[in-house]
């Protein structure tokens, strides 16, 4: 363990076994002739006594030498323990989010109690949810990226210098046969297309790095998209001077959060390679001003520049914020596979907080009036390669809308599965000056719930179970009133 863990570990029983005997630090330095300051730092998980003063706590506190130095903690505070032992508050770097971990050990250091609590709650939650550590790091990550709104100027302006470096003209699109020369002649990639295809098992990756012999082992049947989207962020990784990294796409597991991190950051960099800030800016600054939204217009966007929906859709979520001021969105991505009855929300991000509809409701059927899971009930029973969708969609339980962008495509990886990702902005004021074909007639407009057990709209043919948890609600209220009045009655 970290020794400063060591240290606060001891600190924490010295102060629990003062509290359980009445005993104040005053009466405590009294009692063993040590400093109140003195003890105050050990409690605190500053200093580690020596052997002699650990005996003298012994002692006068009349515990067990081998208690005191022991690493095991009481069923009291066993969750402080654990976190600690853990090592996660070294594998999170607190300082993204303007944390001190010398602060956050002063707080556990100075109301286990509390913290315990709270500690142990969040347990008793992530067993509840399925919550696990990968969980933690993705809403970590995604806590970042709302706090900077999902843009970040670094890593744009590094994709500048980067092309000025190498000669890139973000006038046009890249094509991967200039990224795979300049991993093969700068960074000194091996491209190999057919060893991955010859394992059965690793059919749903797209590539596997190598990292001792720089190999990059790329899925044989990845469209031109998919491989440019690949390169680039392999081109990022090495720009970028990374050293942590995840060696899969799609992932299979990370050791650890700065992984997650650096995954994010070069896949930015891919979709912001790909889809130049500037260029992108100014075709979609066309496509708002006109009366009537321009489905052609949209699409012939990310088919110019060779991305995937996907990548489009995300580099929106960057650039929204930033270049038109539209700061309330949110993106979606769901799975579906043929013939099933779920619906998989895969990946979200809401800025700057969460929004309705979000994907944290357990074994709850989501509303099937969202544009997104229109959009892959449709491309399920056609044999389109890309079904693309807009709605207002209408949430009167909040009295909000969104108008909400959907492109559904199949998955080239998994045989009848699908995927949509969508697009959603909160409809304003601001929204309405700044997207003139909000007032397009066409656009259909549809009153939408989050899932179909909290919702409260009455002739709904899409439900696919009762509102229960709703009604369960409305039932404890209308006791709830009469409650009231009988107490009021009575009083």
């Amino acid at each position: 363990m970290e020794e400063e863990y060591i240290k606060l570990i001891f600190g924490l029983k010295i102060k629990q076994i003062r509290t359980d005997k009445n005993l104040s630090l005053f009466g405590l330095s009294k009692l063993s002739g040590l400093s109140k300051s003195y003890l105050n730092e050990i409690e605190k998980g500053k200093k580690y006594p020596k052997t002699d003063k650990i005996v003298l706590l012994s002692e006068k506190l009349d515990v067990p030498y081998d208690h005191l130095v022991s690493l095991k903690l009481d069923k009291k505070l066993a969750p402080i323990g654990e976190i600690l032992q853990s090592k996660i508050l070294k594998e999170i770097p607190l300082e993204l989010f303007g944390i001190k971990e010398s602060n956050l050990i002063d707080i556990i250091a100075n109301a286990p109690d509390k913290v315990n609590a709270f500690i142990t709650t969040i347990i008793e939650v992530a067993k509840h949810y399925n919550f696990n550590r990968e969980s933690f790091y993705l809403s970590s990550l995604r806590s970042y990226q709302q706090s900077n709104y999902n843009y970040f100027d670094d890593l744009e302006q590094q994709v500048v210098k980067f092309c000025k470096a190498y000669h890139v003209d973000l006038n046009r699109p890249v094509s991967s046969k200039e990224l795979e020369e300049i991993l093969v002649e700068e960074y000194g990639y091996k491209i190999n297309t057919s060893d991955l295809k010859k394992h059965k098992e690793l059919y749903d990756l797209r590539s596997v790095f190598v990292p001792k012999t720089k190999t990059l082992l790329l899925a044989s049947d990845i469209d031109e998209a998919q491989r440019i989207f690949i390169y680039a962020k392999e081109i990022g990784y090495n720009y970028l001077a990374f050293n942590q990294r995840l060696y899969t796409f799609s992932w299979i597991k990370f050791e650890n959060f700065e992984q997650v991190l650096n995954n994010f950051y070069a896949s930015y960099f891919a979709g912001a390679l790909l889809l130049p800030r500037a260029a992108l800016v100014n075709e979609f600054s066309s496509l708002i001003k006109k009366d009537t939204f321009d489905k052609v217009a949209f699409i012939k966007i990310f088919s110019f520049f060779k991305a995937s929906p996907e990548t489009f859709y995300q580099r929106l979520t960057n650039l929204l914020s930033k270049d038109f001021n539209i700061q309330n969105l949110f993106f979606l991505r769901f799975t579906y596979t043929l013939g099933s009855a779920n619906y998989y929300l895969t990946k979200e991000l809401h800025l700057p907080n969460q929004q309705s509809p979000h994907g944290n409701e357990t074994n709850e059927h989501y509303c099937r009036r969202w544009v997104s899971l229109k959009a892959l009930e449709e491309i399920a029973k056609s044999k389109k390669d890309h079904v693309f969708d807009l709605q207002i969609s209408q949430y009167p339980d909040d009295n909000v809308s969104y108008l909400v962008f959907s492109s559904a495509t199949k998955d080239p990886f998994k045989k009848n599965q699908f995927r949509s990702v969508s697009i959603g902005l909160l409809i304003n004021k601001q929204l309405k000056k700044k997207i003139a074909f909000l007032g397009d007639a066409k656009i259909k407009k549809q009153m939408v719930g989050i899932t179909c057990e909290r919702c409260a709209i009455a002739d709904c043919k899409e439900r696919i179970v009762a509102p229960k948890i709703l009604e369960k609600a409305n039932k404890n209220k209308v006791i709830e009133d009469v409650v009231s009045k009988l107490t009021a009655q009575f009083s």
